[in-house]
């Protein structure tokens, strides 16, 4: 076994992975060769165009040069000496061009193969452990559409095999959760050409789901004592200068409309908007805290070869919140939110969470002990939760202190969802204060809370935890009644109508087809449940109920079925 993280691992097999195509393909350019969170990927520019079959060839290579054990050498030169290294590989020379003036430029060398690097490797070749290539698709250089398209093959590495099987294993089930082919199979969202890429279509199913989960978020978020807001989707100009999108963000953001002469943006955030509410009135301090939320859409110009599905898109909902409160009660308002994540996520099956903390960078805004407050109210946070946590030292925002939280779904690939964030930059640029019991202006604490992430994202990682299978409080269609014949249909449609009086969702199948295909269909579709109407139910009065999680129940009255459901509804099991 290696004695090498997977980063590292990794980022050197990308190195073998390109000695073995510039064996295979000599005329190969190069470009880049990361360790990335599932394995590595590396981008070639040759004429031949890889497919899937190319990389078996390429591992079968890879292999061979794992099994000599060719030593890692590094070594530093001038930047002259790196140019002639690097003769006819102009994006490795444009890469080389990055490194700053006194800056080390350091290559590795790999048997034949060279590389301008920073590295670390592992020691040789064979401390790599097993390998698998996983896929080739287009990337542009620099993630330019304007530059060149190059080929990036993808693959992954682990310290042993049975790390890869399990792995490989994983990805497999992965693929068959996907959530965009179940999107297309359960007809839930869909997006088109003539709308425009990365902004999603909601059908009616997916939509009636998007609107249980909004209902459910705001009627828990009244409870939970805070107050939701509702903001336009574009602000002119001013609004973005003063708060800082404009000379950040401007490239993330879409192009200016001109309206009555001056520019206005669609928002890329919710946040000034909240902030120009506040700044309606002066505040005193028994207002605070204000614990003010939105489901916000937003917009974001991303580049097109990074748009995945719903994980990435340019429109999407925000889950918002902003808690605007003073110094003293900033540590129990932490701890609240945590504890308000949590639960909420915890509410959609997720129970494996971890939360991962980030602190103050060397470039930073805002006072040094506002961030040593604000950092420890997060670490206090975190221990009262019970939580073990992650500390990226350094790895904060420059505008405040973080935690992030991750969920685990049910094949084991971590998510993140919820982010609670202190800003101290916000509040400077718009000059947000209140009076506070000495009769003078403060400045406010402000933490942004997104907690389910986004609502588009969320529900991709709903469709892929569940596998479309969606429990009961969230299915679009919780229960079909099937009759068996035309001379059932009448008491099917009696059911119905007493199962919506009962406040469910439910249909009758009345095709022709047989009860096998009728069934058949309804586990295709992930119903939750099944209610089979013969001669013999009509008679009795009840119905031979099909449960997706438990199986056949036998027959029961609807009275027994309501309860059930009811039960199961109320608790949101899972």
């Amino acid at each position: 076994m290696s004695n090498f993280d997977l980063s590292t691992i990794r980022h050197s097999a990308a190195h073998v992975m390109a000695a073995a195509v510039k064996k295979l393909y000599p005329d190969v350019k190069f470009d880049i060769g990361p360790a990335t969170a599932n394995g590595f990927y590396y981008d070639f520019d040759m004429e031949h165009r890889l497919v899937t079959d190319d990389l078996k060839a390429i591992e079968k290579e890879m292999r061979k040069i794992i099994g000599r054990n060719i030593p890692f050498e590094r070594f530093e030169t001038t930047r002259d000496e790196a140019k002639k290294l690097l003769e006819g590989q102009q994006y490795k020379l444009e890469r080389l061009a990055d490194i700053e003036e006194g800056q080390t430029i350091s290559f590795y060398r790999t048997g034949d193969f060279v590389d301008l690097c920073r590295g670390p490797h592992v020691d040789a070749s064979g401390d790599i452990g097993a390998i698998k290539l996983t896929s080739v698709a287009g990337s542009y250089f620099r993630g330019d559409e304007k530059n060149p398209m190059l080929q990036r093959v993808y693959g992954t590495a682990f310290a042993t095999k049975e790390e890869l099987d399990a792995y490989l294993k994983m990805m497999e089930e992965a693929a068959k959760r996907d959530h965009r082919k179940l999107g297309t199979e359960l007809d839930l969202f869909g997006f088109s050409e003539n709308v425009g890429p990365g902004l999603v279509l909601w059908h009616p199913k997916g939509a009636l789901i998007r609107h249980l989960i909004e209902s459910y978020w705001k009627e828990e978020h009244y409870k939970n004592g805070y107050q939701l807001l509702n903001t336009p989707h574009i602000g002119q100009s001013l609004l973005w200068e003063t708060s800082g999108h404009l000379g950040f963000y401007r490239e993330g953001m879409y192009s200016p409309m001109d309206i009555d002469g001056g520019d206005y943006y669609v928002k890329p955030m919710n946040c000034p908007f909240h902030i120009e509410i506040y700044q309606s009135r002066q505040r005193s301090y028994r207002e605070l805290p204000l614990r003010w939320a939105e489901l916000g859409t937003v917009y974001r110009y991303e580049k097109s070869g990074s748009l995945h599905g719903l994980m990435r898109v340019r429109g999407f909902t925000q889950d918002d919140a902003h808690i605007i409160c003073t110094p003293e009660s900033i540590e129990d308002e932490i701890a609240e939110v945590l504890r308000f994540s949590l639960y909420i996520n915890r509410s959609f099956g997720f129970t494996d969470i971890k939360p991962y903390l980030s602190t103050r960078p060397e470039k930073a805004v805002g006072a040094p002990e506002r961030w040593a407050q604000a950092t420890e109210s997060l670490r206090k946070a975190i221990d009262k939760a019970g939580l073990n946590c992650e500390v990226d030292e350094g790895g904060g925002a420059f505008y405040g202190p973080k935690i992030d939280l991750k969920i685990k779904d049910a094949i084991g690939r971590e998510w993140q969802t919820t982010t609670i964030q202190f800003d101290f930059n916000l509040p400077e640029r718009f000059n947000m204060t209140y009076v506070g019991s000495d009769g003078e202006r403060h400045q406010p604490y402000m933490v942004h809370r997104a907690l389910l992430g986004s609502l588009e994202r969320f529900f991709g990682i709903l469709v892929e935890h569940y596998a479309g299978a969606f429990p009961l409080w969230l299915a679009p269609e919780q229960i079909r009644i099937l009759p068996v014949g035309e001379s059932q249909i009448t008491r099917a449609k009696e059911l119905e109508a007493a199962l919506k009086q009962s406040g469910f969702r439910v249909s009758v199948d009345e095709r022709s087809a047989g009860l096998g295909a009728k069934i058949r269909d309804g586990r295709l579709e992930r119903l939750p449940y099944m209610a089979v109407i013969g001669e013999r139910e009509a008679e009795s009065g009840q119905v031979a109920v099909r449960s997706r999680r438990d199986g056949d129940l036998g027959s029961m009255d609807l009275a027994a079925l309501i309860a059930r459901m009811r039960e199961e509804v109320d608790t949101k099991r899972i």
